[in-house]
C-alpha cells in the first residue's frame, strides 16, 4: 500500500466518525447552536485540519503539505464569503434559528458529493484540455471583479430553477412543521418550506463550487490534495457559520478581501505557461489579503462605533 493510499484510508476514516458524530450524535436533535458550542466545534475542525496536515507533511512530504494548507485557506475565505449568503437564505425563508442547524447538516451531506464531481471533472478538462485552465481563470477573475464592484449580493429563490420546478410538481405547506422537510397531508405527501430552503441552499454550493474549486485547481491537481482541503473546511463551515453569524456586520471589508484572492489566482492561472508563481508567495498573498480585509474592518467599525458614541 502506497502512502497516498494510507492518505486516503485516514482521510475516509476522520472523516466518517467525524461526520457521525459532529452530525449524527451531538447535533442529532434541532437546536439552536450558540457561540461557545460553534466556538468548540470550529476549533476542533480547524485543528482536525492541521493535523490531517501534518500528516500529509510526514506521508507525503511537503510540498504537498503547502499544497494542502493553500488550498484549505483558499476554500476557508471563499466559504466565509458564502456565510453571508445562507444568511440571506435564512432570513428570506424565516427559518428559526433552531431549524438552520438540519438545512446546514443536510447541505453539507449534498456539497461532499457535489464537490467530488466538480473535483474530478475539473481535472479531467485541464488535463485533456489544457486551456481550461485559462477558462478557468478567466472565471476567477470575472467574479473576483464582480465582487469587488457589483455592489450587495442579493437572494431571489423565487427565480430559483429548482425551486420553481418543485412547486411546479411538489405540494408546498405554508408553514414549517417541526423540523421535518416532508409531511402527509390528507393521504398526500407535501414538502415544507424548510425543503424549499434546503433546496436554495444546495444550488447556492454549485455556484460556489464553480469559484471554489477552480481557485484550489491553481494550486494543485491531486484529486486527493483538492478534495481533502475542500472537505475539511465544508465540514467546520457549519459552525464557523454559527460563530460569525452575530458579527457579520464587522468583516464589512471582507468580501474585497475575497475578491483580490480570486483575481490573484485567476491570474496565476492565466500566467501559468509564462512565469511560475511560487506557491509559498501565493499563499503569503492569500493570506496576506485575509489579513488586511479583516484588520481594516475591525479598526473601521471601533471607528464608526466611537462617532456614534460621540454624537448627539
Amino acid at each position: 500500500m502506497t502512502n497516498k493510499e494510507m492518505m486516503w484510508i485516514a482521510f475516509a476514516v476522520i472523516m466518517t466518525v467525524m461526520f457521525v458524530l459532529d452530525l449524527f450524535v451531538f447535533n442529532r436533535k434541532s437546536h439552536e447552536i450558540r457561540f461557545r458550542e460553534a466556538l468548540v466545534w470550529t476549533v476542533v475542525w480547524v485543528g482536525l485540519a492541521m493535523l490531517f496536515n501534518a500528516g500529509v507533511w510526514y506521508f507525503l512530504g511537503s510540498a504537498k503539505a503547502l499544497e494542502f494548507f493553500t488550498g484549505y485557506v483558499i476554500e476557508e475565505s471563499l466559504s466565509v464569503d458564502n456565510l453571508f449568503v445562507f444568511i440571506m437564505i435564512f432570513s428570506y425563508f424565516k427559518v428559526p434559528r433552531a431549524l438552520q442547524p438540519k438545512i446546514l447538516k443536510w447541505g453539507i451531506i449534498g456539497a461532499l458529493v457535489m464537490r467530488g464531481i466538480f473535483i474530478l471533472v475539473g481535472i479531467g478538462l485541464i488535463e485533456r484540455f489544457h486551456w481550461m485552465v485559462y477558462v478557468f481563470g478567466a472565471i476567477l477573475i470575472y467574479t473576483g471583479f464582480k465582487m469587488a464592484f457589483g455592489g450587495d449580493e442579493e437572494v431571489h429563490p423565487e427565480n430559483n430553477p429548482l425551486v420553481r420546478l418543485v412547486r411546479r410538481f411538489v405540494p408546498i405547506t405554508k408553514r414549517a412543521r417541526g423540523d421535518r422537510f416532508f409531511i402527509k397531508r390528507r393521504g398526500i405527501w407535501a414538502a415544507t418550506p424548510l425543503f424549499l430552503t434546503l433546496v436554495v441552499v444546495e444550488s447556492s454550493d454549485v455556484i460556489f463550487a464553480v469559484d471554489s474549486i477552480p481557485a484550489v485547481l491553481a494550486v494543485t491537481h491531486d484529486p486527493f490534495i483538492v478534495y481533502s482541503s475542500n472537505i475539511f473546511a465544508i465540514m467546520g463551515l457549519r459552525s464557523l457559520y454559527y460563530l460569525l453569524a452575530h458579527v457579520m456586520e464587522m468583516f464589512t471589508h471582507l468580501k474585497l478581501g475575497v475578491s483580490v484572492i480570486l483575481a490573484f489566482v485567476g491570474a496565476k492561472m492565466l500566467l501559468s505557461n509564462v512565469v511560475e508563481i511560487p506557491l509559498v508567495l501565493s499563499l503569503g498573498v492569500i493570506i496576506g489579503a485575509l489579513t488586511i480585509s479583516i484588520l481594516s474592518s475591525v479598526l473601521l467599525t471601533r471607528k464608526q462605533h466611537r462617532q456614534n458614541g460621540s454624537g448627539p
